[in-house]
């Protein structure tokens, strides 16, 4: 039987989880995550009768394996679409229709969450969270088993193969302190380290009243604007009560970076303000309730060489997630998902 490692449970590895498994049942995939959700970036949170994607905010339909995968493979209850469209706002505020409805907008009436909720529940795989893998290890000098160690000490393996899902800088991170005598690892780290990520600092803003507007999000095209993305909730059926208001508020990378230590208070605050103002409702200032989350390694601006990918796959190791192909969105971490398990499965 093939054990299989995975570190990280983002939509990539659910998706690759699922193939493995698809191709592979008797497979052994155990996967090792450091917090307590799953689906990584693609983040859900419940608030009394709310419910919001605070994260990334919908899969957007432009892969045909991802629509199938969403639309057949996997229960299709309670996939919701947010049909309204997107209109955009450049570095003044003014807002504009520019850009038509762009295919289909999904996320679940529970959230986005459900993605990897329902990939990880076809298969057989362990799942554990709250694990924070610490070391990588590659048994007999460099062309052994590999094993894992956490950072409360207990080790997982020996596997066969590796999958390492972690957004790219954390993924070089792991590399950098990895117990494995091989040119591929630092190869593969330099690689990981040089992809260009751009940070999210996010505003939940919740109100006791519906917006009267003709779009889902609005997004600043030019990235001039301090706030890169505001979307609508309730545009999401199941997500927010008749008659209410949640906006996901995600600023752009510079204010984002510039204000990521601050008093979360106080970003909020400034986000509303600048909200009101691009919305154009200055009722907007002064939500009735907020939360936040701030994204260090949130959106990958650049994909990584593929030359070392193809050399620490050769061993046995696969990186995985959006990163890989640089393009930051669900439905590409997906897709890149499927593409890595397909290819683990074939190794075997």
């Amino acid at each position: 039987m093939t054990a299989i490692g995975v570190v990280g449970a983002g939509a990539a590895a659910a998706a690759a989880t699922l193939a493995v498994d698809t191709a592979v049942p008797d497979a052994d995939v155990t996967v090792l995550e450091k917090s307590g959700g799953l689906c990584g970036r693609a983040a859900t949170r419940r608030h009394d009768d709310l419910v919001y994607d605070y994260g990334a905010n919908y899969v957007k339909s432009e892969d045909e394996r991802v629509v199938e995968l969403l639309t057949e493979t996997l229960d299709a209850a309670g996939l919701v679409d947010a049909s309204e469209p997107i209109y955009t706002f450049d570095e003044s505020g003014t807002v504009s229709p520019g850009r038509d409805p762009d295919g289909h907008k999904w996320s679940y009436e529970s959230g986005l969450t459900q993605i990897a909720k329902r990939l990880f529940g076809r298969t057989d795989a362990a799942i554990h969270r709250r694990t924070r893998v610490e070391t990588i290890r590659r048994e007999n000098g460099g062309g052994g088993a590999w094993t894992l160690l956490d950072t409360d000490g207990r080790s997982w393996g020996p596997f066969d193969v590796l999958l390492l899902n972690p957004p790219a800088p954390q993924t070089a991170g792991l590399l950098a302190g990895a117990e494995w005598d091989d040119d591929r690892r630092e190869a593969l780290r330099a690689a990981a380290a040089e992809v260009p990520y751009r940070a999210v600092w996010t505003a939940v803003l919740r109100y006791p009243f519906e917006l009267d507007r003709p779009y889902y999000g609005l997004v600043n095209t030019d990235k001039n604007h301090p706030v890169g993305w505001i979307s609508r909730e309730e545009c999401k059926a199941g997500h927010v009560p008749d008659g209410e208001s949640l906006l996901v508020v995600q600023a752009g990378g510079e204010w984002s970076s510039a204000h990521y230590d601050r008093d979360p208070a106080e970003n909020v605050a400034e986000l509303a303000d600048l909200t009101a103002d691009v919305v154009g409702d200055e009722r907007l200032a002064d939500p009735s309730w907020t939360d936040h989350q701030g994204w260090r390694y949130a959106l990958p601006e650049g994909s990584v060489r593929r030359g070392p990918l193809d050399s620490a796959e050769a061993a046995g190791l696969y990186c995985l997630g959006d990163w890989v192909v640089g393009e930051g969105r669900i439905h590409a971490a997906l897709s890149n998902g499927l593409d890595v398990g397909e290819r683990v499965a074939h190794s075997m």
